[in-house]
C-alpha cells in the first residue's frame, strides 16, 4: 500500500492516506456545496484505503458542521487549512466505524492526483441517503492526539 502524507500548513495536522490505487485511477471531486467552493476543494477517497489523521493540538482543531450537519470537516483553527472531512463521532472513530475522505489540496504530492475534477452536488440527498453514500464511498479514518 502507498501512504501519501501531507497535512495542514503549520503542521498541526498531520495526514496518511493509504491506498493500493494510482493517484490516476483515484476519482477526484469538486463538491459544489457552498463550503467547498468556498474552500477550493478536491476531495478523494477510497473505500478500500485509510486516512490517518495526527493532531499534535486539538485546540486547534476545528470540527465545523453545517447544513445536515451529517459529517465534521476538520481545519486548523491555527493556520485555516481544510484537511478531511468525517461522519462519526469519537465514539465511532473508537469502534472503527468513521469514514472520512481526504482534500487533495492538503497532501504532499498533491500534484499527482491530476484526473480533471468530477463536479458533484449533493444537495439534493436526503439526511439518510447522504450517510449511506459516504457509509459506502468514503474510507475508514483513524485519529490520534497529543
Amino acid at each position: 500500500m502507498t501512504v501519501h502524507t501531507g497535512g495542514c500548513h503549520c503542521g498541526n495536522i498531520r495526514l496518511g492516506f493509504s491506498t493500493e490505487l494510482d493517484p490516476s485511477q483515484i476519482e477526484v471531486r469538486a463538491c459544489q456545496c457552498s463550503f467547498c467552493i468556498r474552500h477550493g476543494s478536491r476531495a478523494a477517497a477510497d473505500a478500500a484505503g485509510r486516512l490517518t489523521i495526527s493532531v499534535k493540538d486539538e485546540a486547534h482543531l476545528q470540527r465545523y458542521q453545517f447544513g445536515l450537519r451529517t459529517a465534521y470537516y476538520l481545519i486548523c483553527r491555527e493556520c485555516g487549512v481544510y484537511v478531511a472531512a468525517i461522519i462519526g463521532d469519537d465514539d465511532a472513530i473508537a469502534r472503527d466505524d468513521a469514514r472520512a475522505i481526504v482534500i487533495i489540496n492538503a497532501l504532499d504530492d498533491r500534484e499527482r492526483f491530476n484526473r480533471e475534477p468530477v463536479r458533484v452536488d449533493f444537495d439534493a440527498e436526503s439526511r439518510a441517503q447522504r450517510q449511506d453514500r459516504r457509509r459506502t464511498h468514503w474510507m475508514p479514518v483513524e485519529m490520534s492526539f497529543g
